[in-house]
């Protein structure tokens, strides 16, 4: 008994080292080399605990971001309350998390071999957020789940999930691409649609993104690390500068904290640093990503031969690179305006987080143009900036208070916004 409560506690309960278990076992399965199963396993387990730090450096730059634009909106100054935050989160769910993950696209797997919807979902690292924000809503929504039934709950909702999202939008990735070959498995998928729709709605499909020639100069906003610091950098800045022409104490008490140092040049050190924070985490997700997804893939090929890889948004990209960028500005633009009008109305400070911007926005904006040409790529950014917005809102306040609203703010998107309550309710319903 007490061996496997050692091995429950130590294995089962270190989400680290389950994850490299799983790793492990998937690359024995595939008959690699010794070679490759230590680097993989040990690759995976490092990645995961990256993630922790990057984490960490984010919430940091976030605890100076938050309370700066507060002060320029004249709000009061107020923390998000208790809560977990995704460390402390991840030590005490992450091992459920990793399960339900591992479990959930067994589920994707199976369902692709018996229905019609022969889509394996292989996105690994939206995988991983998306178990993780969801995992925060249920917990909570539900209170202490016991693990058992956090694990059979989570992993059933993935599973749907990962099957159901690439099927929803294979229509449009047909008209895109020109062929069936591949499918979209990325959180996009809501906004992509709702930005197909509106392009079919209210764009110009003649006037195709394609059509216009894009300057050279602007290649840069194909760069999502240069996007988040140049706009995370330029939204510090104009904070600072008015936090520093303010005389009230808040802005004192603020510009305090760079001690001998400039306030606007120590607020433009935190933008930078935000954006450190978040390629930190995006290099241990690829770490650990870049060993899980081979060994999920093949564990998938066995039994689905023949099925459709739904893959990262960016294999859409190629196929409308102006609309990439138009989809980003027209989110770009829309996330300045939500962040003052969500700032002024309901007293919350908006994070526009680049990396969703971007990717999430850009995805929109050749969904849009494939229906709706140039308008429909604009039109497609902004409603993913909406939904992104006041998505992040809601979930931070509401569905995700007391456990990790500080990962919602930088690692939630769109797809978890519209499913999250969903969640909350059948988790209500059910525990």
């Amino acid at each position: 008994m007490e061996v496997i409560f050692w091995i429950a506690t130590n294995v089962f309960g270190t989400p680290a080292i389950l994850l490299g278990f799983i790793v492990l076992v998937g690359l024995l399965l595939q008959k690699k080399t010794t070679s490759q199963v230590i680097s993989g396993t040990f690759k995976a387990v490092i990645g995961f605990l990256v993630i922790g730090a990057g984490a960490g450096v984010i919430v940091n730059a976030l605890n100076v971001f938050e309370p700066m634009w507060k002060e320029v909106f004249g709000l009061q100054a107020e923390s998000l309350g208790q809560f977990m935050g995704q460390q402390t989160f991840n030590s005490k769910f992450g091992s459920a998390v990793t399960l339900a993950m591992f479990i959930g696209f067994l589920i994707n797997v199976l369902l692709a071999r018996f229905t019609k919807f022969k889509y394996i979902y292989l996105t690994g690292h939206m995988m991983f957020w998306t178990s993780t924000v969801f995992a925060g809503v249920v917990v909570h929504s539900a209170g202490n789940v016991s693990f058992g039934k956090l694990v059979l709950f989570l992993s059933v909702i993935l599973g749907l999930y990962w099957t159901l999202q690439p099927a929803l939008t294979q229509p449009f990735v047909r008209k895109i691409t020109g062929n069936d070959n591949i499918a979209l498995g990325h959180t996009s998928a809501s906004v992509a649609l709702l930005g197909a729709l509106l392009g079919k709605w209210f764009g110009n499909k003649e006037n195709d993104a394609e059509k216009i020639k894009v300057p050279k100069g602007f290649e840069f906003l194909r760069d999502s690390n240069v996007i988040t610091a140049l706009s995370m950098g330029l939204l510090f800045l104009i904070g600072a500068i008015v936090v520093v022409m303010k005389d009230t104490p808040g802005a004192k008490e603020l510009v305090a904290k760079a001690g001998e140092q400039n306030f606007i040049i120590y607020a433009m050190l935190q933008s930078l640093t935000f954006a450190g924070g978040i390629a930190i985490v995006l290099m241990g997700v690829r770490m650990f990503i870049g060993e899980l997804v081979p060994a999920f893939n093949g564990i998938a090929t066995k039994i689905v031969p023949g099925a459709k890889p739904a893959l990262d948004c960016p294999v859409t990209f190629p196929y409308a690179p102006n609309a990439v960028i138009l989809g980003f500005m027209g989110a770009f633009v829309g996330a300045l305006i939500w962040l003052v009008v969500l700032g002024n109305t309901v007293a919350y400070i908006f994070v526009p987080t680049m990396i969703v911007l971007f990717f999430h926005g850009a995805t929109a904006g050749v969904f849009g143009n494939a229906t709706g040409g140039a308008r429909g790529a604009v039109l497609a950014g902004f409603v993913t900036a909406t939904v992104v917005a006041w998505g992040q809102y809601a979930m931070v306040k509401f569905f995700i208070a007391s456990t990790i609203p500080d990962t919602a703010m930088w690692a939630a998107d769109s797809d978890m916004f519209i499913i999250g309550p969903i969640i909350s309710f059948l988790a209500k319903l059910l525990f």
